[in-house]
């Protein structure tokens, strides 16, 4: 029996393959496509997402492939984001999606995750024991659990029954990374003309002499998983600059819609949804393939815990009621901004208006934490305002904070070298040091970073320890 199969191998998926082999947890992703994908729509890494990168000692390998930007902005709205934001990592890190995707689904095999290329998942029943799994070749595999990261389109939802409700599609947008036979200058010169008048639209170079199109569709598709073709994209773009633009030897071409749909359950029994499975909305923010990435790292270790037997009663249940929140609240943040990118008169007024709050120091970083995930707390119940929130990377007098966490267990940051976690040190580590930056005298941190316990006291702390990590030992 496996411990556990994940349906998709994107980013969410190898993400959660990652943290579970990290674990020592036997993982096997089933991933329909033959071949890794040469594209994906994703172009960046927000503040949160970067930081969970660097809990993983992944973070430099992106930041080598990828190119740093400011934080700011809403909407479009561009403003500086604010000073001593709570981070470590204050910067948008514009990324491909691609690089992104290599670069955890490398890391899971060198943890020994198994990827298993054209192999689709189509069928699946549960027992108490287990889970049943049904292949398009006919096979049948057995495990523990099961997590559909299959996407928005996922099969895994579908054959749970789980309902996806939410607001169907409006709008539909082409998008393809193609090349040009058009002088570049007089692209450039259309697009900003029509920028002027028709948000959602754009066409820029992304290197090697390849251009990144993003151009409106006459109507929404009923299948989305259709790409559009060469010619459908060069009709759009001439419709909407007047040019013989000359697309041709197109690297991708996808389409995307402004549908806004969450799962109302993330689970069911044995079987688990993550990433665009459980949630889709307007690519706008650019928050989506980030939320997958951190649903995936609130999932990992919980579920490692199950498997390996030691995870408390609840715990696993504590991804769905942590986790869907989040998921809701960047649906609103996408729609809202998809809302003020419309040239009607309506949402062009309160565009004005929210360009106008955001010069109050307030606003603005409102909007910033929300957009850049650093702003979440979980709700843990009762105590210090730092209970629920992620801590960022601390200076120590001996190195970093993020770098002592890269093996995804519990730390208990100790400033009073008066603690101890005997009893569950295989599965937090004791960790005495001191910072400037963190003025209480011990913190207890989750696998994913979030703050358990704050305080000085052993009993306190042993009446913690067994809420997130089992019983003594």
């Amino acid at each position: 029996m496996i411990d556990v199969i994940v349906a998709g191998g994107g980013p969410s998926g190898m993400m959660l393959a990652g943290e579970l082999a990290l674990h020592g947890v036997d993982v096997l992703v089933l991933e329909r496509s033959a071949v890794p994908p040469g594209r994906g729509g994703g172009l960046g890494l927000h503040v949160r997402s970067l930081e969970v990168m660097d809990q993983r000692g992944l973070l430099e390998e992106l930041l080598a492939e990828g190119v740093p930007y400011p934080l700011g902005g809403f909407a479009g709205i561009v403003r500086p984001a604010p000073d001593g934001l709570d981070t470590a990592h204050p910067y948008l890190l514009g990324v491909p999606q691609t690089v992104t995707e290599r670069v955890v689904s490398e890391h899971a095999a060198r943890l020994g995750a198994e990827v298993r290329r054209g192999s689709e998942l189509v069928g699946l029943g549960q027992d108490d024991d287990g889970v049943t799994v049904a292949l398009v070749d006919g096979m049948s595999l057995r495990s523990r659990y099961v997590v559909g990261a299959d996407g928005g389109r996922s099969t895994v939802r579908r054959l749970l029954g789980v309902d996806f409700p939410g607001v169907p599609a409006r709008h539909e947008w082409l998008i393809g990374e193609v090349e040009i036979s058009i002088d570049p200058e007089a692209l450039a010169a259309a697009v900003a003309e029509v920028r002027q008048t028709q948000r959602g639209f754009g066409a820029g170079p992304v290197g090697e002499g390849v251009y990144r199109v993003v151009v409106p569709a006459e109507r929404v598709t009923e299948d989305r998983a259709v790409p559009p073709t060469l010619v459908e994209l060069e009709q759009r773009l001439r419709f909407f600059t007047g040019l013989d633009v000359g697309v041709h030897s197109p690297r991708w071409l996808s389409r995307f819609n402004d549908a806004t749909r969450l799962a109302e359950r993330y689970r069911v029994g044995r079987v688990l949804l993550a990433g665009d499975a459980s949630h889709v909305h307007p690519p706008t923010g650019g928050q989506g393939l980030n939320l997958g990435l951190q649903d995936s790292f609130n999932l990992g270790w919980k579920l490692a815990a199950e498997v390996a037997g030691w995870a408390p009663d609840g715990l696993l249940d504590t991804y769905q009621s942590e986790r869907r929140p989040v998921a809701e609240d960047v649906l609103t943040l996408s729609r809202a901004q998809a809302e003020l990118l419309s040239t009607e008169p309506g949402p062009v007024a309160v565009r004005q208006l929210l360009s106008e709050l955001m010069s109050f120091d307030e606003v603005n970083r409102y909007l910033v934490e929300r957009v850049s995930a650093v702003g979440i707390r979980y709700d843990l119940g009762d105590g210090h305002p730092l209970l629920g929130r992620r801590l960022r990377d601390v200076a120590l007098s001996r190195g970093h904070l993020y770098g002592l966490m890269h093996a995804g267990r519990g730390l208990l940051l100790d400033q009073s070298g008066q603690l101890s976690v005997a009893g569950w040190a295989d599965r937090v580590d004791h960790v005495v040091d001191h910072s400037d930056e963190l003025d209480v005298r011990a913190v207890l941190l989750r696998p994913d970073g979030h703050i358990a316990w704050v305080g000085d006291d052993q009993e306190s702390l042993e009446k913690h320890l067994p809420t997130w990590f089992g019983e003594a030992t």
